[in-house]
C-alpha cells in the first residue's frame, strides 16, 4: 500500500489523483481537517467528471505528523510512503511551529518508515534549501548556514537532514525540490492565491526571477523516481525560469487582468518589509513581507533541473500552457 502525507494540499492532492487513476495499487491518505478534503474533489474535478470514484478508491485517514500513535495505525500495510505534508510560512514569529511540523514530523516519518521497513520514500522539500553561491543553482550548491535564510527553508533544511540521517540508518529515499508549483483547485492558500492576486490587480512587479514548475511535472517525476531503482539523491524540479515581471504579466492576463506597469524599487521594497514588521509589532497582524522575502523577489537566480532530465530522460510542460489552463479553471 501507498501512503500519502498532506493529501490535502496542492502536490497531495494531484498526486493522490494520479496514484489512484492508474498505479493499480491501494492508496491511503493523511489528512488532519476534514474541511479540507473538499481541496481534493475540487482538484479531482478538473481531471474527470467521476471524481468521487476516484476519490472512494482512497483510504482516508486520519492523523498528524506530530502524533506517533496515529503515525503508527497510519503505516500499517504501508509499502511505499510520499511525504508532502509541511507546514509553509515565512513569518519569523512562526519559527518553533515550523519547527515542529517540517522537522519534528518528518523526523516522525522517517523513523516509523525505517522500523516498518518501508521500501521507498519520496520527500518534497524546495529549493529554498539549496545554496545561492552560484549565478546556476544545481542539487550540488550547497546550503550556507551563515546566510540569511528564512524561517521556512532553515526548517526545510532540517527536514532534509532527517531523510538523509534516515538514508544513513538503511532507508531507501529520494528528495525533490520544486520550485514554484503551478496548479489548480486550492486557491486561499500556495500559489493559487496568486491568481487571486492577480484578478485583484498587481501595482508593480520586482527585479528578480523565480523557477517555475507545473504540478502534474513534479507529480509525474515523482511517481517515477519512485518506480525506479534511483535511492539516495536529490533533485530540482525546475520547468523554467522566469522574470517576476514576465511571470506577473502572464498571472495577469490568464485572469483577464491588467498587468503591473512599475518596478518596484529596492528602496519601496526595503521600506515594506520594515513598515510591515512594525505594523505587525503595534497590531499583532500577520506578517506579509519579510528581509528574507524581498532579497528573494530582488535576486536573479537560476535553477538547472538538468539531472532530473537526464535520468529520467523527461521533457517538462511548458509553464505559459500550466498558467493559461490554470487561469481558465479559476475563472470558472
Amino acid at each position: 500500500m501507498i501512503l500519502v502525507t498532506g493529501g490535502t494540499g496542492l502536490v497531495g492532492a494531484h498526486l493522490l489523483y494520479a496514484l489512484a487513476s492508474s498505479s493499480g495499487k491501494k492508496v491511503r491518505a493523511i489528512f488532519r481537517n476534514e474541511q479540507k478534503l473538499k481541496n481534493v474533489k475540487i482538484v479531482f474535478s478538473y481531471y474527470t467528471e467521476n471524481y468521487d470514484d476516484i476519490y472512494n478508491l482512497i483510504d482516508w485517514f486520519e492523523a498528524d505528523i506530530t502524533d506517533i500513535p496515529s503515525l503508527l495505525e497510519a503505516f500499517k500495510g504501508v509499502t511505499h510512503v510520499y511525504h508532502c505534508a509541511a507546514f509553509v510560512s515565512f513569518e519569523p514569529d512562526k519559527y518553533q511551529l515550523l519547527r515542529k511540523t517540517n522537522i519534528e514530523g518528518t523526523s516522525n516519518i522517517v523513523n516509523i518508515s525505517i522500523s516498518n521497513h518501508i521500501e521507498k520514500l519520496c520527500y518534497v522539500s524546495s529549493i529554498a534549501t539549496l545554496g545561492h553561491d552560484n549565478k546556476i543553482i544545481t542539487e550540488d550548491t550547497n546550503w550556507n548556514p551563515e546566510a540569511d535564510n528564512s524561517v521556512y527553508a532553515i526548517t526545510k533544511y532540517g527536514a532534509e537532514m532527517e531523510v538523509w540521517r534516515g538514508s544513513q540508518e538503511g532507508l531507501n529515499a529520494v528528495i525533490v525540490n520544486p520550485g514554484v508549483i503551478l496548479g489548480a483547485g486550492i486557491w486561499r492558500y500556495g500559489t493559487g492565491v496568486l491568481f487571486k492576486k492577480a484578478h485583484k490587480g498587481f501595482k508593480y512587479f520586482t527585479s528578480g526571477t523565480v523557477g517555475l514548475v507545473a504540478v502534474e511535472d513534479v507529480t509525474n517525476l515523482m511517481i517515477k523516481l519512485m518506480e525506479s531503482n534511483v535511492i539516495n539523491e536529490r533533485f530540482i524540479i525546475v520547468s523554467e525560469n522566469w522574470s517576476y515581471k514576465k511571470f506577473l504579466k502572464a498571472l495577469s492576463k490568464a485572469v483577464n487582468s491588467k498587468p503591473p506597469q512599475k518596478m518596484a524599487s529596492s528602496f519601496i521594497l526595503n521600506l515594506g518589509w520594515k513598515l510591515d514588521w512594525l505594523i505587525h509589532k503595534l497590531t499583532g497582524k500577520r506578517r506579509q513581507l519579510t528581509k528574507q522575502i524581498v532579497h528573494s523577489l530582488s535576486s536573479e537566480t537560476f535553477y538547472s533541473s538538468e539531472k532530473i532530465k537526464q535520468t529520467l530522460n523527461y521533457n517538462f510542460k511548458s509553464v505559459q500552457e500550466s498558467i493559461t489552463s490554470i487561469g481558465i479553471h479559476y475563472q470558472k
